[in-house]
């Protein structure tokens, strides 16, 4: 690397760049089945990484929804409690309208009767507007579970991904098959769990 730095090449690299540049050399004793496997396993590497990448950046993209949506919803109920906190205000101003309605000569009841029921009103729209934050808060709930369920989906894909980019590196050194065949059975499971993850299942 330029800039005085270093980097330290893993097996599969190493083998990588072996089997671009032609393979081994004839003294090593590897036959033409071998540069094959070589082959075939460095193009599914690389595609298995290159769809590890787009399920990472999917992962992080929905654990971003996730975060953003409990704090609509948190919003929301701080919302509704204060619209709750009013309406108990109302509540407490109605009580005392009642009694002064109560307690007062009747010339002055009608005044306090028509207090009473400005306060009903405005106490029926104060619930209303409540409920519905409420329910928006728990909307915003449900869709960051939602996103983080998809989150794990994702995460889950990718690790397996993982796992089979680690086996394919064991494949190449050890040259057996029954492992290439475990690399490919870990990036079907992979698809399969970024297939649940775009289906939300």
């Amino acid at each position: 690397m330029s800039g005085g730095g270093f980097h330290v090449h893993g097996p599969h690299d190493h083998e990588l760049e072996h089997a671009a540049q032609g393979g081994h050399d004839d003294h090593s004793g590897h036959s033409d089945k071998n540069k094959g496997m070589i082959a075939q396993i460095a193009v599914i590497t690389a595609i298995i990484a290159t769809v590890g990448a787009l399920f990472a950046y999917m992962g992080g993209a929905t654990q971003a929804n996730a975060g953003l949506y409990k704090n609509n919803a948190a919003i929301k109920k701080t919302e509704a409690s204060n619209q709750w906190n009013f309406f108990q205000a109302k509540s407490t101003k109605q009580s005392l309208a009642e009694v002064s309605r109560d307690l007062s000569a009747d010339s002055v009841k009608d005044k306090y009767q028509a207090k009473i029921d400005r306060y009903e009103k405005e106490k029926s729209e104060i619930k209303l507007a409540a409920e519905k934050l409420e329910k928006e808060s728990t909307d915003w709930d449900k869709q960051s579970d939602a996103q983080m369920h998809q989150h794990h989906r994702w995460a889950q894909a990718t690790t397996v991904l993982q796992i089979s980019i680690a086996m394919a590196a064991i494949a190449l050194l050890t040259r057996k098959r029954w492992v290439e065949y475990v690399m490919f059975a870990a990036a079907g499971g992979g698809l399969v769990i970024g297939a649940l993850a775009v289906l939300h299942i």
